[in-house]
């Protein structure tokens, strides 16, 4: 299937470097193969490969070369770079990496000016939609028990996606993580990974997961962020004018892989709607530029929105999400009311009839999902 990058990679191919990220097995390798048929792929967990990849010995009579997982290699970026520099464009490249590029430099010099970053996500209601010419409706019950990633989504099978799951955080685990990151207390990060599936929607605190885990706040606080760098979790935080107060305020949590999250349907609606948001406003960011953020509402009297868009540092979408509820919540109105260019929109699982109520609108989740566009009057 098409994924939603082709079109904005293939036109960057063209000129710079491209730096693919995102989750293990969310597709990074068949979407790099399909821009352009005609290749060259090398992994660098391969021994062979990795042979061809430091005698520099592969074909350059092809329009595009792929090195998948080259961020494991010391002073990568040193090592991409000489390429770059000294035979330029054609073949085109492309870097592929189930890991932050960003964070995971291996030494070496800065890529500055010669590549174009993508992050690519699991499978949204909007891309199933669009490229696989779903209804909406089925697509967000598919996600919400299989989740987005493409092949237990693909399969709809109940006990593959288990099984899909089991081995697919167990190479994260002990074959990522290990690459890239000296943990000895492997198991403890797996049980990690389970509190925060039953926690999802709920503030984190570093305190409780420590005293769960009986290690310190600051090595919660570590392996969270290996996690995030990972793109197993991500964190959504209180927004606050002073940017340096909401870093150090608990963060939400929720999975890239929306099918492990345990818990009540609520939970799982609010983690799909999660990765939805996120996946468009990297979007913005990768094909723009534009500066984007997500974060989530509470003030002291403990009102609460759930999430809270930014796009260069202005306030877009006041975001609430509800299962049931055809009431709009009055925490919306509250915080629009000092937020008054950003427009609020409550989304219910399976509404029955669209609503409206002065600024605000109240849609069924899928709709919203199916036509979920945060760019706006930032197009």
């Amino acid at each position: 299937m098409e994924r939603y990058l082709e079109k904005y990679i293939k036109n960057d191919l063209k000129e710079k470097i491209i730096l693919l990220s995102g989750p293990r097995q969310v597709g990074k390798t068949i979407l790099s193969k399909q821009l352009i048929p005609s290749n060259v792929y090398l992994n660098y967990d391969s021994t062979l490969d990795r042979k061809i990849i430091y005698a520099q010995e592969w074909t350059r009579n092809v329009p595009l070369v792929i090195f998948d997982e080259l961020h494991k290699m010391k002073k990568w970026k040193s090592w991409i770079k000489g390429i770059y520099d000294t035979e330029g464009i054609p073949p085109s490249l492309i870097v592929t990496g189930s890991a932050r590029l960003d964070v995971y430099k291996k030494g070496g010099e800065s890529l500055a000016g010669r590549f174009f970053p993508y992050r690519l996500h699991p499978l949204t209601v909007k891309e199933i939609c669009k490229y696989l010419n779903k209804d909406s409706e089925s697509a967000l019950d598919k996600l919400i028990k299989f989740g987005g990633f493409p092949e237990p989504y693909l399969k709809s099978n109940a006990t593959f996606a288990k099984r899909w799951r089991r081995t697919h955080t167990d190479t994260i685990i002990r074959e990522d993580l290990l690459d890239l990151e000296r943990v000895r207390d492997i198991k403890s990060i797996e049980i990690m990974i389970d509190l925060l599936k039953i926690r999802v929607g709920y503030t984190t605190s570093y305190t409780s997961l420590a005293n769960d885990l009986q290690v310190s706040i600051h090595t919660v606080k570590h392996w969270l962020q290996i996690l995030e760098n990972l793109y197993v979790i991500f964190p959504v935080r209180p927004y606050h004018k002073n940017i340096a107060r909401s870093i150090l305020k608990e963060s939400k949590y929720y999975l890239y892989d929306t099918g492990a999250v345990e818990g009540s349907l609520g939970a799982k609606l609010e983690n799909i709607v999660a990765c939805a948001l996120l996946r468009e406003l990297h979007l913005i960011e990768d094909t723009t530029g534009n500066k984007t953020a997500l974060y989530y509402l509470r003030d002291k009297e403990k009102h609460e929105v759930d999430f809270f868009i930014t796009i260069e540092n202005r306030p877009a979408k006041l975001i609430e999400v509800k299962v049931s509820d055809d009431k709009f919540s009055s925490s919306l109105f509250r915080f629009h009311s000092f937020l008054k260019d950003a427009t609020p929109v409550q989304i219910v699982y399976k509404l029955k009839r669209k609503k409206s109520k002065g600024p605000a609108s109240m849609q069924p989740a899928h709709e919203f999902l199916k036509n979920c566009d945060l760019m706006g009057k930032w197009k």
